[in-house]
C-alpha cells in the first residue's frame, strides 16, 4: 500500500485559555464545543488581537547613555495576547480500509509548547516551537468512525525576545503509510562529488520493518527526464545507492536546478510498501580564509539578510504566498542568502529558497544553556538540543539552497569559560549527522568567543556588528573563514524625517516615535549600511554579510523600548507592510547590476521655505547632477576609499548639504563613466489629497482559498504625486472570489487590529492583503478615502 498525505486544514474549534486552565473534559471526543470558534490551520491566535502595552510585557538590560538599566519592555513581543493555552479539536474520519496501516500526524509547527491528544488520551508532548514533529497515533485510533484530534499549544510570558506567535502556525497533515514504511525525514540524497560534467550521489532511505527490504528509485531532471534508476543497495550497513547523473545542470543563484528523486520501499517479495518524493540538487560549495564562500567554483559574496518568521500583518501563521513576496522583495534588492533568525524556518521558506535561488543559513537555536529570557529554549537545551539538532538537519538536509548550519545566535556561553563544551558538542552533533556543510554561530561579545576557545569549533566563525574588527581578526585567525552573521541595524521610519539629517548613533528618541528615513540613525551597537559596504569591500576575503533584517517584524521597538504605543520593529529595509523604505535602493545600487537612480526626502515641507533640507541620492551610476526647479546645485561622484563616518557614506551614496527648500520639483541627472547622460528621477511637491490609486502585486492568483494578491493604495494629488504626509483612513472592501484578510501601512506605532477593513494611511501609502477562495472568478477590489476619489483592481482567480 501506497502512502496517503492528507492536509488538515479545515475545521478545527478552537478557543483560548488565557490563564492555562483548560479542562481535562477538553480532550474527550464528548466534549460539545459548539460554542468554539471555527478556525483553519495554519492559524495564529494573536494576530488578529487589539494591541496593548500589558501583552507579555517584560524588563530587559538596555543600555542606554552608556549605562545599562532594566526597563519595562513593553512591546518586545509585539504587544498582542499570545500568552495562554490555546486549544484545538478537530474531527478526522479514518475508515476501515486503514487498519492495519501505521497512522502519523506531522506537524511542521506549534508554537510554543505542545500536547496532542487522540480520543482523550494524551499522545505527545513536544517542546520546541520551532521544531517540526511527527506522531504516531495508530494505537490511540478508531477505525470506521470519527477521531477527535486535540492539540493543547502554550506560550509562556517571557519565552521569546520577539514576536513568536502562538498556536498551530505551520501546516498538519494525517499521513497513512506500511507497517513497513519510510521513517519521517528518513530520505536523503546525499551529494559526493560534483566535477567535469557528472554528479554521483549517495541515496540513503532511513525505514521502519524487517531486513529483508529494498527500494528502486526515479532519478527525474528539471524537466522531467528520468537520469538515473538507483536501487538497493548496502553502504556502511545501511539501505543505500550510490548514482551518478551525467551532463548534470547545477543548482546556482540564477539557474536553480531542481531535481527529483521518487523512491519506493519494497518488501521481500517485491509489493510496494511505501513511496516517498524528495527534491535535491548538485551544487559545489566551499568556504576558505581568504576568499570568503564559492558556489560551483565562483567566488561569491553573500548578499544576506536575516528575517524573523512573522509575516507581517499575518503574523506566524505560515503562507507560501506571503513567503514568496518577502523573497521577491529581496530578490529585486539584490539578495542572494537568507539567515533563518533564529530558529528553524517553515518547509515552505526552504521549498522556495531551491525554486528561486537562494542560498540558506539555517539556524537552530537563539539560546543554549544560559538563559536570555525566563522560558525560552534554555530549559530544555542540555536535554535536548543534541537531538533537536539531528531533527532539523534531517528534515532540512536535501534542500540545495542550504549552505550553513548555524548553531546558535549570541549565545551568553561566549562568555563562559566552559561554553565551548556545547559549542563542541553541537558542532560534532553537525559534522557526524551531515558532514557536507559546514557549521557557523553569531558571534557577538568582542574576543569573548576566541578567548574561551567556542570559535574554535566553528567551521565558519560569524561576527555580529565588528566591522571595526574585520582586519584584527583576520591578522590574528589567518585560517578561520569569517563571516558577517548579523550587521547594521539601521532603524527608520518609512517616509517620515527628521532635521538636521546626520548620522544618529546611538539613535535619538522622538516625541512622533518615529527614526528618520534618511538612513543614518541606529542604536548604540549598530550602525548604517555603508559601514558594513566598506569593511566588506575592504575585506574580500569575508564571505559577505547577513543585515539585520530584511523585512521590518514584529516586536523589538528598537530604540523606543518602552515608549507606546512602539509595539514592531523599525531595523527592516522592508517596511512591515512590504513597502520599501529608502535603504533598499542603496542595496540594490549596491548589490544589482541594475539602473538605480532614488531620491529622497520627499519635496512637501511646508514652513521651511528658504531654509536647508539635504538631498540623498542612492545611484548606480558614477555620476549624479542635482536640480532644484532647474537650478543646479552641483555634480557629485562618488568617493573611493575612506573609512571615516562621512566619508563611508560618501562611498556608497550621493550628499547635497546645502539645498535650499523652495516647492516645486528636486531632479537628479545621471551621467555615465563616459559625462553621457543616462538617467533622470525627479521628485515633486504634491498638492492636496485629491484621490486613491490601487495597485495589484499581481494580476492573477490560484483559485485555491491559499493564494494572496497585495494591493497597495496610494493617496495622491490631482497630478497623480503622492501625498508624502497624508495619514488619510482607507477603507477596502473586496466581492467576487476574494476576500479581505488585513490592513496595514507599515506603521509600527499604528495598534489598530491589523484584521480591520480599514487603515490609516502611512506618508501616503497602506497595504490590503486579500486571499482568494476556492472557486474561479474576478476579484474587486475597492478603496475609498472621504473626500478623495475611489480606486479599485480586478484580479482573476483562477
Amino acid at each position: 500500500m501506497e502512502r496517503t498525505r492528507q492536509q488538515l486544514k479545515y475545521g478545527y474549534a478552537f478557543r483560548l485559555f488565557p490563564d492555562f486552565d483548560a479542562p481535562e473534559e477538553v480532550w474527550s471526543p464528548a466534549y460539545d464545543d459548539s460554542s468554539w470558534e471555527t478556525v483553519r490551520v495554519p492559524h495564529d491566535w494573536a494576530i488578529g488581537g487589539v494591541f496593548d502595552e500589558h501583552n507579555d510585557c517584560s524588563y530587559s538590560a538596555v543600555s542606554q547613555d552608556g549605562i545599562t538599566r532594566p526597563i519595562e519592555h513593553s512591546g518586545r513581543t509585539g504587544a498582542l495576547p499570545i500568552l495562554g493555552q490555546g486549544v484545538y479539536r478537530l474531527p478526522v474520519e479514518i475508515p476501515e480500509e486503514a487498519r492495519g496501516q501505521r497512522l502519523f500526524l506531522e506537524f511542521d509547527g506549534v508554537m510554543w509548547e505542545a500536547d496532542v491528544y487522540v480520543n482523550g488520551r494524551h499522545a505527545f508532548f513536544n517542546h520546541f516551537g520551532y521544531k517540526s514533529f511527527s506522531v504516531d497515533i495508530t494505537d490511540f485510533a478508531e477505525y470506521g468512525r470519527t477521531n477527535l484530534i486535540a492539540v493543547s499549544a502554550k506560550v509562556y510570558h517571557d519565552c521569546s525576545r520577539w514576536y513568536p506567535g502562538a498556536g498551530i502556525y505551520r501546516n498538519v497533515y494525517l499521513v497513512t503509510k506500511s507497517p513497513v514504511h519510510i521513517a519521517y525525514n528518513g530520505v536523503w540524497v546525499r551529494q559526493l562529488e560534483a566535477a567535469d560534467g557528472k554528479a554521483s550521489f549517495l541515496l540513503s532511505v532511513d525505514y521502519v520493518g524487517p531486513e529483508s527490504v529494498s527500494f528502486r528509485a526515479e532519478i527525474l531532471s528539471p524537466e522531467g527526464n528520468a537520469v538515473a534508476a538507483p536501487e538497493h543497495g548496502t553502504y556502511l550497513g545501511e539501505l543505500s545507492d550510490i548514482f551518478e547523473i551525467e551532463n548534470v545542470k547545477l543548482w546556482d543563484l540564477d539557474t536553480p536546478n531542481l531535481y527529483t528523486a521518487n523512491i519506493v520501499l519494497m518488501d521481500e517479495i517485491k509489493t510496494v510498501c511505501d513511496n516517498v518524493s524528495v527534491r535535491f540538487g548538485a551544487r559545489n560549495i566551499r568556504f576558505t580564509p581568504d576568499g570568503g564562500f564559492f558556489l560551483n567554483g565562483r567566488q561569491q559574496k553573500l548578499n544576506g539578510v536575516c528575517n524573523h518568521h512573522d509575516l507581517g500583518s499575518l503574523g506566524a501563521a505560515v503562507n507560501t504566498a506571503a513567503l514568496r513576496r518577502q523573497l521577491r522583495l529581496m530578490r529585486e534588492m539584490g539578495v542572494n542568502a537568507i539567515r533563518t533568525s533564529h530558529n528553524p524556518p517553515a518547509p515552505e521558506l526552504l521549498d522556495l529558497c531551491d525554486e528561486l535561488g537562494f542560498v540558506v543559513m539555517d539556524e537552530f537555536f537563539d539560546e543554549w544553556y544560559l538563559p536570555k529570557v525566563a522560558n525560552g529554549y534554555a530549559k530544555y537545551f542540555r536535554d535536548h538540543a543534541k537531538q533537536d539538532a539531528i531533527d532539523v538537519i534531517c528534515r532540512d538536509r536535501n534542500h540545495p539552497s542550504v549552505v550553513l548550519w548555524s548553531i546558535g545566535n549570541e549565545i551568553n556561553e561566549q562568555q563562559d569559560p566552559e561554553g565551548w563544551r556545547a559549542a563542541k558538542m553541537l558542532s560534532d552533533t553537525v559534522h557526524m549527522t551531515d558532514p557536507t556543510r559546514p557549521v557557523t554561530a553569531g558571534l557577538d561579545r568582542g574576543w569573548a568567543g576566541f578567548e574561551n576557545h567556542l570559535a574554535n569549533f566553528l567551521d565558519v566563525v560569524g561576527l555580529n556588528y565588528k566591522p571595526h574588527l574585520y582586519t584584527e581578526a583576520h591578522a590574528k585567525h589567518p585560517n578561520m573563514v569569517f563571516v558577517g552573521t548579523e550587521t547594521a541595524s539601521c532603524v527608520s521610519t518609512r517616509g517620515i524625517y527628521h532635521l538636521p539629517a546626520q548620522i544618529d548613533i546611538p539613535a535619538a528618541l522622538h516625541e512622533d516615535l518615529a527614526v528618520s528615513d534618511y538612513d543614518m540613525a541606529a542604536p548604540g551597537w549598530a550602525y548604517y549600511a555603508e559601514r558594513e559596504f566598506a569593511a566588506q569591500d575592504d575585506h574580500p576575503c569575508f564571505a559577505g554579510e547577513f543585515v539585520w533584517t530584511g523585512m521590518d517584524y514584529l516586536g523589538e521597538p528598537t530604540p523606543y523600548y518602552n515608549q507606546w504605543p512602539s509595539r514592531s520593529s523599525y531595523f527592516g529595509i522592508v517596511d512591515l507592510a512590504g513597502l520599501p523604505k529608502n535603504r533598499f535602493y542603496g542595496y540594490k545600487a549596491h548589490w544589482t547590476t541594475e539602473h538605480v537612480l532614488h531620491i529622497f526626502p520627499h519635496w512637501n515641507w511646508e514652513g521651511m521655505e528658504g531654509r536647508i533640507v539635504p538631498v540623498h541620492v542612492y545611484s548606480s551610476y558614477p555620476e549624479v547632477e542635482l536640480f532644484v526647479n532647474g537650478v543646479s546645485y552641483g555634480k557629485r561622484s562618488f568617493l573611493k576609499e575612506g573609512n571615516a563616518p562621512m566619508e563611508q557614506l560618501l562611498r556608497y551614496r550621493l550628499i547635497w548639504e546645502d539645498v535650499v527648500y523652495a516647492p516645486g520639483e528636486v531632479k537628479a541627472v545621471a551621467y555615465d563613466e563616459h559625462g553621457n547622460t543616462a538617467a533622470e528621477a525627479s521628485v515633486k511637491t504634491a498638492g492636496a489629497a485629491h484621490h486613491l490609486t490601487l495597485t495589484a502585486d499581481r494580476s492573477s492568483i490560484r483559485a485555491d482559498g491559499d493564494d494572496l494578491v497585495y494591493l497597495t493604495a496610494a493617496v495622491t494629488d490631482e497630478n497623480g504625486t503622492v501625498c508624502p504626509h497624508a495619514a488619510n483612513r482607507v477603507t477596502f472592501s473586496v466581492t467576487g472570489a476574494g476576500e479581505l484578510l488585513t490592513t496595514d501601512a507599515g506603521d509600527p506605532r499604528e495598534t489598530e487590529s491589523f484584521a480591520r477593513p480599514d487603515k490609516k494611511a502611512l506618508a501616503g501609502f497602506c497595504v490590503a492583503c486579500v486571499r482568494s477562495l476556492p472557486e474561479s472568478g474576478g476579484i474587486t477590489v475597492t478603496a475609498k478615502a472621504e473626500g478623495l476619489i475611489d480606486a479599485s483592481a480586478v484580479i482573476c482567480a483562477k
